[in-house]
């Protein structure tokens, strides 16, 4: 075994010296803060991102992207994680292979072309927030870069048909989305209702995967996309899971002492079927989008169990999310003034972690930004997010999330970024439960130009 690594290492150094590699990439540290809670820091992460890109022929293109990252805080619990000679509870870090594709150009025939490996695949037009946008699991670690998404492995087929390009996508395999660090949880998360003089003593939740086999893992997806009126669309089919859990069973037990009980709870992903469309164009020179999706979800059921003392197990069941389609969407557009501000304004309807007809909100989103300084310096004054779950009470239920943020380009490769993020609201909705989070940031970034290597 170990002889068969050390020539497999031998073959792949070997190659090196025989392929010319394009190398790009990225060094970035980015760090946050409260504004109350004592200036409490909350991010601290230094990134080193790096793509390899090749074209060996016209018929073959490879692609990869990984990132060594430094992220976290120190976890010391007592002397002997001083001595780890991996070093990581005194500075966290780790790896993430974001994609490795390999592209193959007329395959088999001059119109199909072929990606396989592990890929990004973008669907929607709007930006950041794309209902349509589902084959690959959400990346939502940092609640306010919202519109990231993990590689998923997968077969990605394209095929030209006169002014039609249509896309045929196969994942085998499913790969939950990442939920917000740390407390920002509390955003996607609603309180929980306790009856009066109930108080929770313990809490776990469970997640139960799916079955690893591909008629329960697998997902595909299709689209056809055109040019019509000089306006992009593109109409699409998703079948897999949802990659967001969804309680499926609340276990109740009380405790000796009075008042207080245990709570555990199960959660599955359930498979959802997803019809979307989106166009993309300009009225003049407004750019505009829109962006639709209608989720076909199974029914969910919800078992809730009580251990009561006295009167035994007592079982109800109730459904957490009914089998009738829901809407999600977005419609949007930018303008930039002659005076050199450049507007971008969007609206809504359905969130990424909400689901159910009944359930879903609405967003107002809008940034207003101006260049000066021949482009070296960008002022935002202008970034917000406003949420309003209740039309009919906003005074009471609404949220707000934002802040001004200045961008300084010293010169073309290196962003020195500074700014704020203001929460506030009323009511339930994912800025009120988390509006004491106020932070400021800052951000560097130095970017590497394309370089050739030949090896």
């Amino acid at each position: 075994m170990k002889r068969s690594m050390v020539l497999l290492l031998i073959i792949l150094f070997s190659a090196q010296f025989i392929v010319q590699v394009n190398i790009n990439g990225y060094v970035q540290t980015y760090n946050r803060l409260r504004l109350q809670q004592d200036g409490k820091f909350t991010w601290n992460e230094n990134l080193l991102g790096l793509k390899f890109e090749e074209n060996p022929s016209d018929k073959i293109h490879y692609y990869s992207e990984v990132r060594l990252r430094a992220f976290g805080f120190p976890k010391v619990m007592n002397s002997v994680d001083l001595q780890r000679r991996e070093k990581d509870l005194v500075q966290p870090w780790g790896t993430e292979f974001r994609e490795a594709y390999i592209d193959l150009y007329g395959f088999l025939t001059p119109s199909l072309d072929l990606r396989i490996g592990r890929q990004r695949i973008v669907w929607g037009t709007a930006d950041k927030l794309n209902p349509t946008d589902n084959l690959n699991p959400d990346d939502l670690e940092d609640i306010f870069d919202y519109g990231r998404h993990l590689g998923s492995n997968a077969l990605m087929a394209t095929y030209y048909l006169g002014d039609y390009t249509l896309y045929g996508i196969y994942i085998p395999a499913f790969t939950p989305a990442t939920m917000p660090f740390g407390d920002w949880a509390k955003a996607f998360v609603p309180p929980l209702n306790l009856p009066s003089g109930m108080q929770l003593a313990s809490f776990q939740d469970h997640i139960a995967l799916p079955e690893n086999k591909l008629s329960e893992t697998s997902s595909f997806g299709f689209k056809v996309a055109g040019n019509w009126f000089n306006y992009d669309w593109s109409l699409n089919y998703y079948y897999g899971r949802d990659d967001l859990p969804l309680i499926s069973s609340v276990s109740i037990s009380l405790v000796n002492t009075p008042g207080y009980f245990d709570a555990n709870v199960g959660m599955i992903y359930p498979k959802i079927q997803v019809i979307g469309a989106d166009m993309a164009g300009s009225i003049g020179s407004v750019g505009i989008w829109a962006e639709g999706a209608l989720t076909l979800p199974k029914k969910t059921y919800n078992y809730i169990t009580l251990q009561h003392p006295q009167l035994g197990m007592i079982t109800q069941k109730e459904v957490t999310l009914d089998d009738e389609p829901y809407f999600k969407g977005v419609v949007g557009g930018d303008y930039t003034f002659k005076n050199g501000w450049y507007v971008n304004a969007q609206f809504l309807h359905g969130f990424i972690h909400e689901r159910g007809k009944d359930n879903l909100n609405d967003y107002f989103l809008m940034r207003f930004e101006k260049k000066y300084m021949n482009d070296a310096l960008k002022i935002i004054s202008v970034g917000i997010a406003v949420s309003i779950p209740d039309w009919n009470d906003i005074n009471n239920n609404y949220g707000v999330a934002g802040g001004p943020e200045i961008d300084y380009y010293p010169i073309d490769v290196l962003e020195i970024s500074l700014g704020a993020f203001i929460i506030n609201g009323k009511g339930d909705n994912i800025f009120s439960r988390v509006k004491d989070f106020d932070e400021g940031f800052v951000k560097i970034t130095y970017n590497f130009r394309s370089s050739e290597v030949v090896c």
